[in-house]
């Protein structure tokens, strides 16, 4: 299961989520990623996965592009530092 919640100010829109980003997840989290894209003007874009407990290879691949479409992740612990880690590394 994913929660995801969304968040926006002046100054940015940020991505709460909650869980797993695997199996259908991913899909229902690019389809919220593709809408607020194609909304029109966006401010600087924020995907906190504080709350994720696991990435799956479709989450990561997915992470990676909304990072280079601009998306910044913020993450903590050990597990989620590393896979974020792992992600930027790739989208370079």
């Amino acid at each position: 299961m994913l929660r995801i919640t969304t968040t926006n100010d002046t100054s940015s829109l940020t991505f709460k989520l909650e869980g797993r980003v695997a199996g259908p997840w991913v899909n229902e989290l690019s389809d919220c990623w593709r809408n607020t894209r194609a909304s029109g003007d966006v401010p600087e874009i924020k995907v906190d996965l504080r709350g994720v407990t696991f990435v799956d290879a479709a989450g990561k691949q997915l992470l990676a592009a909304m990072v280079r479409e601009g998306a910044e992740l913020i993450a903590s612990g050990c597990l989620m530092k590393a896979v974020v880690a792992e992600i930027e590394q790739d989208s370079v």
